[in-house]
């Protein structure tokens, strides 16, 4: 909390403060637990590496373009250096300096030398290639490149998990893991230049491109494991053993089979890593990063949450109608439910429990905001880009087609939120503490970026020059505001973009090694296969199979991932069934986001709980009822493709009015609350009355819009548009 002459201890107007901003420090940078705390030198190279690598994006797509295959190399290479120098592999020590440590410092050191030597046979062949060899003698890639290579990245990564040194210092065994990953990016840069980068994946592949390829993939796991967890890696720990063990297995799932040297050799190309997801987090989403970095460093993102203080903080249950507008506009930009939930989260969760919602009400509510983050347009935290890079839809298309089912969600989660706060008759905050909406009007003109941003891509821009656009005007527009960003500021919007870029950056390389998994093994096909036999018997069950594998894939993993993965194996079973491409690829995104809050490995739900101080699996519970909606809304788009803009204006217009009064009586439903309290009879009544307009058809629309209305009138008649609460909450 900064203390300016309003807010300072002492000052006689603390009622004014109150008025000014209630969401200080909302911008501030999260720091995870085993996030490096660098000072000095330490600080000032590890600064300037994030600056350089955010830098070299924004000047190689918008100005000097490079080849795919080399950019993307070293944009994961960038990634991976700046990952082991920020992220520790194991918590910090309290005291470093213990016997054990300085033996384990030591061994770190000697894995330098491996290291090292890797690296500099690289720069030995790079000079071999252009001095005119056709390729590598086998036996030097092997023992002079190959064997000290993985000797040096195995020890290390093995070596890190037990090495504990200070927050501010970085251990020699990351130092290796740096080293390892030029050496990697190197020698794949020497072979992708040469005419030898058509012979990956056949028996001609250079020896040395599959001990890259599996020292490359054991850096991305490493990493991805330090910024995201053990569930992705155990994931991609399955699909690499499916390679291997798919030969012996029985029934749909077996496969000819891959040999090592085939399959490495071919995982770092754009069948695999180099693929889809790093195609999309080299442009699309460090570009977004950045520009999400300058938002933050003109703190936009407070205002933001300013003015839905402003708007909504009033009404009953004003703090969690808060939580449901910034979370979801700042989760639309950062790209993950469970960093957004303990960004925004720490403000908004202690608020709602002051206003009398319960702890895990408070975080349910956060984390189902934050997940419908992810679903809304223009940016859907990146996934709208992947899928624009999958199907071949174009952006704007797929943003225009998320319109309806992100409004349903979001009304869902309001409604939801409204008649918990009458049933519970709670009131909204007090107006002393929330700021004055006259004074937050004034600089309404921080809405800007965003609306460049949508205008720039509605008008025709190219998404790289639509979001570089809006990244300058937050610059541009920051010099109206307090909060003016000069030269330093843009370096430190820079910096911060670099250290946020870290996580998402390893996450689609992680995603890139399980996709290409899929494609050389051809397990996606064997799945569309049970699918299309699924669907045989009903096209419903097919769906509902296809809906559980997308939650279990997503399951503990970052959205972008999750999306990737599922798109692989599961979207081209639905497709071969007979659903459109753009249908079939929103159903498994819908339901790869929301395995962000359903038992039992929900990552939203378990950082509200973190907040809240409520039983984690409580609260994921309480946040899958509250985002219902999000689990009933792609099952329409199967049976009224008008809910995604796929039909006339009147088509689209009755679909999405019923749904819309439909999902306002599931929200009804769920809470027992309409115009006031709602008997067990009239709920079973009013979730078919929603189903029914939710399904879609002319038919079922007439017959829900029946029981609405007959529902409406006796509540109206009965409570006369209030209702007693409960409870006092």
């Amino acid at each position: 909390m900064n203390h300016t002459p309003e807010n300072r201890p002492g000052n006689e107007e603390p009622v004014a403060a109150a008025s000014e901003s209630v969401a200080d420090g909302a911008d501030d940078e999260v720091v995870e637990s085993n996030r490096r705390l660098y000072g000095g030198w330490r600080w000032l190279l590890f600064a300037g590496l994030a600056i350089a690598y955010c830098v070299f994006h924004l000047v190689t797509l918008n100005m000097f373009p490079m080849e795919t295959w080399s950019f993307r190399i070293i944009h994961i290479a960038g990634a991976l250096i700046l990952g082991f120098g920020f992220y520790a592999g194991a918590r910090f020590a309290d005291q470093p300096g213990a016997p054990a440590g300085r033996v384990l410092t030591s061994l770190g050191y000697v894995l330098l030398v491996p290291a090292g030597y890797a690296l500099v046979r690289t720069v030995m062949m790079y000079q071999e290639m252009q001095a005119g060899a056709m390729r590598i003698a086998p036996e030097v890639e092997t023992w002079h490149f190959g064997y000290p290579l993985i000797l040096a990245t195995a020890g290390a990564i093995v070596l890190s998990w037990g090495l504990r040194e200070a927050r501010h210092r970085i251990n020699p065994a990351d130092l290796v893991l740096m080293v390892c990953a030029l050496a990697v990016a190197g020698y794949l840069l020497v072979i992708f230049n040469s005419p030898l980068r058509a012979s990956t994946g056949t028996s001609f592949a250079p020896v040395g491109l599959t001990w890259a390829g599996i020292a490359g993939s054991l850096l991305i796991l490493e990493l991805t494991r330090r910024v995201a967890g053990l569930a992705l890696v155990i994931i991609s720990a399955i699909f690499l053993t499916y390679v291997f063990a798919g030969p012996y297995l029985p029934g749909f799932l077996g496969y000819p089979g891959l040999s090592v040297g085939r399959f490495f050799s071919q995982v770092y190309t754009d069948t695999g890593i180099l693929g889809p997801t790093t195609a999309v987090s080299s442009t699309y989403i460090i570009l977004f990063i950045i520009f999400a970095a300058f938002l933050q460093a003109s703190k936009v993102g407070e205002y933001f949450i300013n003015f839905a203080f402003a708007a909504a903080g009033r009404a009953r249950g004003g703090p969690a109608k808060v939580a449901i507008f910034a979370s979801g506009l700042m989760g639309m930009i950062n790209g993950t439910s469970a960093g957004n939930v303990v960004s925004t989260g720490s403000l908004t969760i202690p608020l709602m429990k002051k206003v009398g919602y319960p702890g895990r009400s408070a975080g349910a509510i956060e984390a189902a905001a934050s997940t419908g983050g992810q679903i809304m347009p223009p940016i859907m935290g990146a996934g709208a880009f992947i899928m624009a890079e999958v199907t071949g839809i174009p952006y704007t298309e797929i943003a225009v087609a998320a319109l309806i089912p992100a409004i349903l969600y979001f009304l869902s989660v309001y409604c939801m939120v409204d008649f918990e706060a009458a049933r519970k008759g709670m009131r909204g905050m007090p107006k002393e503490e929330i700021p004055k909406f006259r004074r937050l009007v004034k600089h309404v003109y921080l809405f800007a970026p965003i609306i460049i941003l949508i205008a720039a891509l509605f008008m025709g821009y190219s998404v790289i020059r639509a979001g570089t656009l809006a990244t300058a005007s937050a610059a541009v527009v920051s010099w109206f505001s307090p909060n003016k960003m000069g030269l330093l500021a843009i370096l430190r919007a820079l910096h911060l973009a670099g250290t946020m870029a870290i996580q998402i950056i390893a996450v689609c390389a992680c995603a890139g090694l399980i996709v290409g998994v899929i494609a050389m093994t051809g397990v996606g096909a064997r799945f569309s296969s049970l699918l299309l036999g699924l669907a045989g018997v009903s096209q419903l069950l097919a769906l509902f199979f296809a809906m559980c594998i997308s939650i279990l894939l997503g399951m503990g993993m970052p959205t972008t991932a999750a999306y990737a993965v599922a798109a692989s194996v599961v979207a081209p079973g639905l497709i071969e069934i007979g659903i459109q491409p753009l249908v079939a690829h929103f159903f498994v995104f819908y339901f790869a986001v929301v395995s962000a809050i359903t038992p039992p490995v929900a990552l939203a739900s378990y950082a509200a709980a973190g907040i809240s101080g409520d039983n984690a699996m409580g609260t994921s519970v309480a946040s899958f009822k509250v985002g219902l909606a999000a689990f009933i809304v792609p099952f329409m788009f199967f049976y009224s493709p008008a809910m995604l803009m796929e039909g006339s204006w009147m088509q689209i217009l009755r679909v999405g009015v019923t749904a819309t009064l439909g999902i306002v009586l599931l929200a009804a439903t769920v809470q027992a609350w309409f115009f006031g309290p709602v008997k067990a009879w009239q709920r079973l009544v009013m979730l078919v009355g929603a189903l029914c307009m939710i399904y879609g058809g002319i038919y079922t629309d007439v017959v829900g819009l029946a029981i609405g209305a007959v529902l409406f009138m006796m509540q109206r008649g009965r409570h006369g548009g209030g209702g007693q609460p409960v409870s006092a909450g």
